[in-house]
């Protein structure tokens, strides 16, 4: 927000600076970006009134001025300004005076006609860009009088850079109060002296949607001078505060606006049908607004009405039916308060973005209304004339809320600084805030104005705003900081990454969200975790599996000309709302040759054998089992399914042949997805006794039935080992001549060995045979011959 510095002085002035008041607005959370002067640096510039006018002897275009400046004797000064004209109050740069751009005025001669001075134009005095003669002045103005001082040029323009809590220091008369309130010097309050009624003339208001708009003022206003002038003191605020000046009723709405934080509007009473309807829009309605667009209303926008429709976005813009004209004699003045829930969101709804609906999105004070009906009445009658109607109050306004319970130790101890009581009481008493302090719990209320205050922070947040940042004491907290201890059996999350590492892969983050094809491709028909409010189209569902970020990332680098690539993350992914449903999970993925470029080894693609050899050695000494199955995602003869201790693990494979076609890939890239929860636990290993004795290997081979898995046949003889088998393996696998069609022949490894004892032959045999019963019994295995 821009204002200016002289007209807060206005309401609270402190023996500050410039430069010391921004400082002081800073640290008490008023953030100030700037402060810039109204105008360039300029000396010894009067105003001045030209007396005569004669024609320069030596020149066509010149002429030469007396001018009275104020001084005991008029001044003789050639000017070739086209308006120069006796009677005339401009400005006058004096011999001796300093204009923008280091240029001085001394005493010359033009074409031989002595010259003590320059009338000077807007341009020249950096008061405006452009300019078509020297400046013209009220016929009134003072003469001799500095026109510094008369245009208030040594003011400056402040920017706040206001924090969305903070709506009440939208305004001059908020601004003021906060620099009373940490100065401590007292503010003027603005005049809203009630104006009383000359007319009885009222217009009826009905609000349908007392939710959205708990309080409606509005007063009639006769008679008003269709051809007043804003007078020269208001253009000048208004135009500091950046809104420039429209008709004398606009702009007296506007800068109620701006002193007092009420958004107004001011309908021409002659265009209003009936009374006024506070309402949400109806179905087909549509509004031309002031800014020469036509909406089409949509559902639960709040607007005002007349018995004919719609004429303003409530809290928003006024419609152009019902504007003010200079033709406009009588008005009807609107000051209402519209909730924040109700504004939300509803102007950017419309691409619309006004200093009204700023103020209502962020909160106004519900008490306002009446008082700037008040203020802007008194405005308009002293400056357009006119007689006014009573004021018509509708609506039972806002509750009041509960006072909010405050500790003064809990005060002390979150500031980390000694604040006595007394000094807390004060601090609450300059924001003008209601207290009962009593014992160690006091009962504080805020004041109307101040919604942002709602719990026990924030009232110590106020403490020490007041106080100031930075004086509160920068002491480091005294804390003792203890590495937690790692469960043994726990593994890691940097160890998982450092071995991935050592095989070539690098870490990468993704976004969690993406787009919902995306999430469709991997895992169709799942139900989806919708954002309410996405940054991006493509960013709106929370993802479910980490494929399709590593997908992206993957097409990122074959567009850049990286065609081997070696991926993974750590992350968590998104099934459900509850804590439970958002499992964390190591994802990765590789695409491309199989080894980096090189004379010693021939070019191979990388294939499902490579990855899973990496996840075998990523999770030891874990032991996981990789068994067939299906994952939309995934070749169907390329995936597996992990388990780890009979519990679901994740996935490995490569992408499906779709998937691959659908995104433009040349060959299918090997991803694999693990749950952490599985995989981020080991056994903890246990002591086994060397044997000091030799083993014995025997090797037997077996025809069984060709869909058997390796793998289970392992498995189910393992679990059933004689205790002197130490090391069961299969080492080959034929079919073909010699084999029986859909058989295969299996040839295993034992290893037996006692601790205690070399092992007999037949105790050699019996294991033997004990293992074949196993192959026999459950796979239906014969001993091949």
């Amino acid at each position: 927000m821009q204002f200016s510095e002289a007209w807060l002085r206005s309401l609270v002035n402190p023996k500050l600076d410039t430069d010391q008041l921004c400082h002081l607005m800073t640290m008490a959370g008023l953030e100030v970006e700037e402060a810039v002067p109204v105008a360039a640096a300029f000396s010894h510039v009067v105003v001045a009134e030209i007396l005569g006018v004669e024609r320069h002897p030596n020149a066509d275009r010149l002429q030469v001025c007396m001018v009275d400046v104020g001084a005991a004797e008029p001044l003789q000064i050639v000017c070739g300004a086209p308006n120069a004209r006796a009677g005339l109050k401009t400005a006058c740069a004096l011999v001796g005076a300093e204009l923008p751009g280091n240029f001085k005025i001394k005493q010359a001669k033009v074409r031989d006609v002595a010259s003590s001075g320059m009338l000077c134009s807007a341009k020249e005095l950096g008061i405006a860009e452009a300019a078509e003669g020297i400046m013209e002045l009220p016929a009134d103005v003072e003469v001799g009088k500095a026109l510094r001082e008369y245009f208030d040029l040594d003011d400056k323009l402040i920017t706040i850079k206001m924090t969305p809590n903070r709506g009440d220091c939208l305004s001059i008369q908020g601004i003021a109060r906060e620099v009373a309130a940490i100065s401590g010097v007292a503010a003027h309050p603005v005049d809203c002296a009630p104006v009383a009624a000359e007319l009885a003339d009222t217009l009826s208001v009905v609000i349908e949607a007392p939710h959205a708009c708990p309080i409606y003022c509005g007063r009639v206003i006769r008679g008003i001078d269709p051809n007043a002038v804003t007078p020269e003191w208001m253009v000048r605020r208004l135009q500091r505060c950046g809104v420039r000046a429209i008709h004398p009723v606009v702009d007296v709405t506007n800068y109620v606006l701006l002193e007092l934080g009420e958004p107004m509007h001011a309908f021409d009473l002659a265009k209003v049908a009936g009374g006024i309807q506070v309402r949400t829009a109806r179905v087909g309605e549509k509004l031309a607004l002031l800014n020469d667009q036509t909406v089409d209303l949509t559902a639960g926008t709040l607007v005002i009405a007349d018995d004919a429709g719609a004429v303003a976005l409530a809290g928003i813009m006024g419609g152009a039916g019902s504007a003010v004209s200079d033709r406009t004699t009588d008005i009807f003045l609107e000051a209402a308060h519209f909730t924040p829930e109700a504004m939300a969101g509803r102007a950017r709804g419309y691409s619309l973005s006004t200093d009204a609906s700023h103020r209502f999105e962020r909160g106004v004070d519900p008490t306002l209304p009446v008082h700037a009906m008040e203020r802007a009445t008194r405005l308009i009658l002293d400056i357009c004339g006119g007689q006014a109607g009573p004021v018509g109050a509708v609506g039972g306004g806002t509750a009041r809320r509960a006072p909010i319970r405050f500790r003064p130790e809990r005060a002390r101890r979150l500031l980390g600084m000694a604040v006595t009581d007394a000094e807390m009481r004060a601090t609450f008493v300059r924001l003008g805030l209601d207290l009962e302090a009593e014992g160690r719990e006091w009962q504080v209320s805020s004041p109307s104005f101040r919604f942002d205050l709602a719990i026990e922070v924030d009232l110590i947040e106020e403490i020490a705003r007041i106080k100031g940042y930075d004086n509160l004491p920068a002491i480091l907290p005294a804390m003792v900081a203890n590495m937690p201890g790692l469960p043994e059996r726990q593994r890691a999350r940097g160890e998982f990454k450092a071995r991935l590492m050592d095989l070539g892969y690098q870490e990468v983050v993704t976004y969690s969200f993406i787009d919902a094809k995306q999430q469709d491709m991997v895992a169709p028909g799942a139900e989806q975790i919708a954002l309410v409010n996405p940054i991006a189209s493509q960013m709106g569902v929370m993802r479910g599996s980490l494929m399709p970020g590593m997908l992206q990332t993957l097409r990122h680098n074959l567009n850049h000309g990286q065609e081997r690539l070696r991926i993974f993350e750590l992350g968590r992914c998104f099934l459900g709302t509850g804590s439970d449903a958002q499992p964390l999970r190591l994802g990765g993925l590789a695409h491309g040759s199989a080894s980096p470029e090189q004379w010693g080894e021939g070019a191979r693609a990388v294939d499902f054998f490579d990855i899973k050899a990496d996840l075998e050695a990523l999770l030891l000494p874990t032991i996981a089992d990789f068994a067939k199955a299906e994952h939309p995602a995934l070749h169907p003869g390329q995936c597996a399914r992990l388990s780890i201790a009979g519990r679901s693990a994740g996935w490995l494979g490569a992408l499906h042949p779709g998937l691959v076609q659908q995104l433009g890939l040349t060959r299918a890239p090997i991803l694999f997805e693990i749950d952490w929860d599985v995989t981020g636990t080991r056994e903890l290993p246990s002591y086994m006794t060397v044997s000091r004795l030799p083993a014995v290997r025997r090797d037997i081979a077996v025809v069984v039935d060709a869909g058997h898995a390796i793998g289970t046949i392992l498995d189910t003889v393992r679990a059933r080992l004689p205790a002197t088998v130490t090391e069961f393996t299969a080492f080959d696998m034929y079919q073909g001549q010699g084999i029986e069609v859909g058989k295969k022949s299996l040839a295993f490894r034992m290893l037996l060995q006692h601790t205690e004892k070399t092992l007999t032959d037949a105790e050699i045999e019996t294991a033997v045979g004990q293992v074949l019963d196993v192959l026999a019994r459950e796979f239906a295995a014969v001993l091949r011959g």
